[in-house]
């Protein structure tokens, strides 16, 4: 495995970059009169621009009576506006050599494409009507393969358990719904229903287009300017959010499936998008397990071949986040594979960091800042995230600096507040349950009277 080295500064720039693409991103942004905020990123060595459109909405701003209309929405912007039917979308990008794709969370909603520069205008004008005025055609064809959609999922455990573990972190709250929705409400949901949800979310003071590539600002807002369908001119939306206040008590869930491995999912409540800890948290996770050399994949796959996939992740949300750990193993070794999640959760918690780990932690998060530079892709997709969330818009070199600023004390504060036994929740799938309590009790012994 590469490890980066430590970043050398020299007059001109940071070592090992082509001097045409630019550490500290010179970004433009301009509000629109309808509202719309266009955000763009000049990177002049390159041929190509991408694009994305970037709504506030995600499956958070959902009821249970509604869960998955974000996702379902986000499909049929691909079947049709008033100029352009679903075959002509596909052989428009096809023929520019393109990708255009969507994507859906549990707080936006992104439509996305790259493309050479020359079929900007062209990208620009069939995305807006995509987003903005959609025909909602073929309804009941993409609600079929939502509906497949959602069954691959549920053949899937590995995705399935993240969306148990969500509900069981958050609660009743709508950060627990699934993104993509249930069979119920996907089957039965009403044109009228989703028109409306359309209307509301998708109205210009709620998105976000950004741009990163051999495009100019002024340029690009015009191309925009002249593109917005007059369907697109309305007020700003009327979702309201509910906010995420207090702790849920932790939760128990286990769904029996007849799976050769049990998939595992241990974990708590995180941290906000704007809270200074992020970025102790993102070395925290690459300690615990976000890497080829972290605690878990070590101690778990290598040393004992116990797992083919075991990783921790984390979560960040407008007031509240999420931290985990996945493991998916045979059920001979669940006990095992949770009691070693323990006692690496209680060895952070005590502050047993080496020096080297955690610098070899920071030189990983330094060092997939500096790979994602490289990609058009990515400098566009945190334009468009940073203004469609409300979070400050930090260069890379500032959070290089903040990182470096992590010390060892912060990582084990996180281990031991966040991740505190008594606030893990879990989530199982398997077929034995009394298999998924045994091992439970041994990262959070009080789950077991919850279930």
């Amino acid at each position: 495995m590469f490890l980066a080295p430590p970043l050398l500064r020299s007059p001109t720039g940071w070592y090992g970059l082509r001097a045409t693409i630019p550490l500290v991103p010179r970004h433009d942004i301009t509000e629109l009169s309808s509202g719309l905020r266009v955000a763009s990123e000049r990177l002049p060595g390159v041929r190509s621009v991408a694009l994305g459109f970037w709504i506030g909405t995600g499956s958070r701003d959902e009821t249970p009576r509604k869960a998955g209309i974000s996702h379902f929405i986000e499909h049929l912007l691909f079947k049709g506006t008033a100029r352009y039917d679903a075959l002509e979308i596909a052989e428009i990008f096809d023929a520019m050599g393109g990708e255009l794709n969507a994507a859906t969370s549990r707080e936006h909603t992104v439509v996305y494409t790259r493309v050479p520069d020359t079929h900007l205008e062209q990208a620009i004008a069939v995305m807006s009507e995509m987003v903005f005025a959609p025909r909602f055609a073929e309804l009941e064809t993409e609600r079929e393969v939502v509906l497949e959609e959602i069954a691959m999922v549920e053949d899937d455990p590995q995705d399935l358990v993240h969306d148990s573990f969500g509900e069981a972190v958050f609660g009743g709250h709508p950060l627990g719904l699934p993104v993509i929705g249930t069979a119920e409400v996907i089957s039965s949901v009403s044109r009228k229903t989703i028109q409306s949800h359309h209307r509301a979310a998708y109205a210009p003071g709620n998105v976000v287009i950004s741009a990163a590539g051999n495009v100019r600002h002024d340029e690009l807002v015009a191309l925009i300017e002249r593109s917005q369908p007059a369907a697109s001119v309305g007020p700003l939306a009327t979702i309201k959010r509910i906010p995420f206040a207090g702790t849920p008590a932790p939760v128990l869930s286990f769904r029996r499936k007849d799976t050769e491995q049990y998939h595992l999912c241990v974990g708590a409540p995180g941290i906000s998008r704007t809270d200074e800890r992020r970025f102790a948290v993102s070395l925290f996770d690459a300690i615990l397990g976000g890497s080829a050399s972290s605690r878990l994949f070590q101690e778990i796959r290598e040393k004992r071949g116990m797992a083919y996939s075991v990783f921790s992740f984390s979560s960040h949300y407008q007031e509240a986040g999420q931290l985990g750990v996945y493991v998916g193993t045979r059920g001979e070794n669940v006990g095992t594979c949770l009691e070693i999640v323990a006692e690496q959760l209680a060895e952070l918690a005590a502050g047993r960091i080496t020096p080297a780990e955690l610098q070899r932690a920071k030189d990983n998060v330094k060092g997939r800042i500096l790979l994602s530079l490289e990609s058009t892709s990515s400098r566009m997709s945190r334009l468009g995230k940073s203004l469609i969330t409300g979070v400050e818009l930090v260069g890379p070199e500032k959070i290089i600096r903040r990182v470096e600023r992590v010390e060892l004390d912060e990582l084990a504060q996180i281990a031991g507040e966040l991740l505190a036994p008594d606030r893990l929740s879990a989530a199982g799938i398997g077929p034995d349950e009394d298999v998924f309590l045994d091992g439970v009790r041994r990262v959070n012994p009080g789950l077991k009277a919850v279930a």
